[in-house]
């Protein structure tokens, strides 16, 4: 019988290392030997850190990016072979089990460590959609972490002019440069208001929200012009106090919740993308290098110094966005 590793937050703030039963796979079920997986930074920390708006219940298994090899299947599986170099939305953990329907093949070519960016990008690709964006629309990211900096990439690829990037961190801004954003601003100097509105004559058609702060919101709020939409991608963490009369109705705005699980239901009458479609298109993106997502590689860690790399995260904000775990060495 195979004996596994994953990582589990025990307590707030404390990462451990656990040894499990690597069990069979169901008739419908996948097993993967995992390569790589992705560290989603804001949410992980978050929960790590049992901020508000999370379950604050543990043990917690953390992680939804992980990039293997199938080594057993279901007599019902159809399409995946052993030996597939394939992503699925599961655990930081060497070996996962996984229901066919989230197990999606990878492009020939691409690294398990590139292929790990498929989840977050699908759920940065949700919040875009939900933007309509269209060729000309001004825009705003704030916040340049892990999310904001593939939602201000796929809003280049949708056409956004001015592209504008905001952040405290010269680290995260110096990516956004590399992703292409036309204007960059640093939040710890000068009047951020003042800057886009200069650059925008007004305000952004579009602001998205990627901090996860809720001191961020009305800052989204007035960096938009009138009759603008801002977008609430990043998950706050607490509650936020709005002068909703001055910031939001006299301006008349658009406010679009953008969490990953409230995606519109398809209609016979009209199309929206399912998550499972998103993530296939995250996979060509990658391919492709329309999204170069090595830029956004901060650090490479093995899996048992999980808990440098999340310490990282929290506190080395001006040092890393993405944390790639290697699992490659278990056997």
């Amino acid at each position: 019988m195979v004996r596994g590793k994953r990582i589990v937050f025990t307590d707030p703030s404390r990462v451990e290392i656990e040894e499990y039963q690597v069990s069979e796979p169901n008739e419908d079920e996948v097993l993967i030997k995992t390569v790589s997986t992705l560290i989603s930074s804001g949410t992980e920390t978050a929960y790590l850190l049992a901020l508000p708006n999370t379950p604050r219940k543990f043990p917690i298994y953390p992680g939804y990016s992980n990039s293997g090899i199938v080594i057993a299947k279901g007599e019902n599986v159809e399409g995946i072979e052993v030996g597939d170099r394939v992503v699925a939305p599961a655990n930081h953990a060497s070996h996962v089990i996984v229901n066919k329907r989230y197990v999606f093949r990878m492009p020939t070519g691409l690294s398990h460590d590139e292929a790990t960016f498929f989840n977050v990008i699908a759920i940065a690709l949700q919040g875009i959609r939900k933007a309509q964006i269209e060729i000309g629309d001004s825009v705003v990211v704030l916040g340049l972490g892990l999310i904001g900096q593939l939602a201000l990439a796929l809003a280049k690829l949708n056409g956004a002019l001015p592209l504008i990037g905001i952040d405290f961190y010269e680290y995260r801004l110096k990516i956004a440069e590399k992703l292409e954003a036309d204007y960059i601003i640093d939040a710890s100097k000068g009047d951020i208001e003042k800057e886009v509105y200069d650059i925008t004559d007004g305000g952004a058609e579009v602001v998205i929200e990627a901090t996860g702060n809720p001191k961020a919101i009305p800052v989204a709020f007035k960096l938009a012009r009138r009759f603008g939409r801002v977008i609430l991608l990043g998950s706050t963490r607490g509650e936020t106090t709005v002068n909703f009369y001055s910031d939001v109705h006299k301006k008349g705005l658009t406010i679009i919740g953008a969490h990953n699980s409230v995606r519109p239901r398809y209609e016979s009458h009209h199309f929206w993308w399912t998550a499972e479609d998103d993530i296939k298109l995250a996979l060509k993106l990658i391919s492709l290098k329309r999204i170069d997502v090595r830029n956004l590689i901060s650090l490479k860690l093995p899996y048992n110094r999980a808990t440098e790399a999340y310490d990282k995260l929290i506190n080395a904000k001006n040092e890393v966005v993405a944390i790639i775990l290697d699992w490659s060495l278990i056997n």
